[in-house]
């Protein structure tokens, strides 16, 4: 709705002729048709990879606007031309880390994360670059200055590979609410270049709700967001068995069984279900549902507790819950 919003005033605040609105609804109907197109053919337990897939063309955007913006304003000086840098770095970090993202989800590459010899030192250089190239870029004069945009985008994509590619499909669910947060702030900094500022209030909405979503996130793992990116963590280290190749068990197993459960839900008064990820792949939300529903008609007093993280994106459980017409007022995180 927001995008929706941002869309509309920038429509009307153009004041284009007549032929460039036609060529405007012609794209926006066009990359509407394959957003729905697309849409439809993905299942719910796929949608962490079509967000991903999403936020990538959000980065790619605010690259190519950075640059047409430059050849349109000369690479006009003050706020203009930093608003251009920053969006063009961020956008280019959301444009590969999402490729990568979505990669890890889908399985096209493995989870596990990317390690690398001197990965902070990496981290740092390239830090360094992007700090190195903006002073260029400012000080450059005419086509220049576009040159420069370019280089700081390609390092900002290197880094962004990097950083993602980094980490764990595990921890894929909070690096997709920075991902989301990192395509707010860069729609942010493309309102100053478009001297929008509708567009840079919803950016700064997206970016900040998806700020505060990730911290919510490490804190529900006991972990903060430089530990989960590890971009100043080093490399782990390997598990060394003990003597003997073999490591002891710990803790105690409980083993049950579809009878055994039944009958501990019958025997209970108060009933919490704690649903995972297994829950969205056997689509077993509405089972889930009436079940519940079966236990409160007993007079049983049924509770459905969710992690933040559960699943592969934040909500995706909560949405299952809703769709299999579970009542809500139950539901706890």
């Amino acid at each position: 709705a927001g995008v929706a919003g941002g869309l509309a005033a920038t429509l009307g605040t153009a004041g284009a002729t007549g032929p460039v609105y036609a060529q405007m609804a012609a794209t926006m109907g066009l990359g509407g048709a394959l957003g729905i197109g697309v849409a439809r053919q993905i299942a719910v337990t796929d949608l962490p990879q079509l967000v991903a897939a999403f936020h990538s063309l959000v980065g790619a955007a605010a690259v190519a606007t950075a640059a047409a913006s430059f050849l349109v304003e000369g690479g006009a000086g003050g706020l203009h031309k930093i608003a251009s840098y920053i969006a063009a770095v961020i956008g280019a970090v959301t444009l590969t880390g999402s490729i990568v993202a979505f990669g890890k989800l889908q399985g096209l590459v493995k989870g596990s994360p990317l390690t690398l010899p001197g990965k902070r030192v990496v981290n740092a250089v390239l830090a360094a670059a992007l700090v190195a190239c903006y002073v260029q870029y400012m000080g450059a004069v005419g086509l220049a200055g576009l040159s420069w945009l370019w280089i700081g985008s390609a390092v900002a994509g290197v880094l962004g590979f990097l950083v993602t590619a980094g980490v764990g499909g595990g921890d894929m669910p909070v690096v997709i609410t920075l991902l989301n947060s990192a395509s707010g702030w860069a729609l942010c900094a493309e309102g100053f270049v478009l001297s929008n500022n509708l567009l840079t209030i919803i950016g700064a909405l997206i970016g900040s709700s998806g700020a505060i979503l990730s911290k919510i996130m490490c804190a529900a793992m006991n972990k903060s967001i430089i530990a989960t990116l590890g971009i100043l963590a080093p490399p782990p280290k390997p598990k060394v068995l003990p003597e003997g190749g073999v490591a002891e068990p710990q803790g105690e197993a409980v083993v049950t069984s579809v009878s055994g459960v039944t009958a501990s839900l019958l025997a209970a008064k108060k009933i919490l279900i704690v649903p995972g990820y297994g829950l969205a792949v056997s689509k077993g939300q509405y089972p889930l549902a009436d079940m519940v529903q079966q236990l409160r008609d007993m007079g049983k007093d049924v509770k459905l507790a969710i992690h933040p993280v559960a699943g592969r994106m934040p909500g995706q459980l909560n949405v299952l819950l809703a769709e299999a017409g579970g009542p809500y007022d139950i539901v706890y995180e």
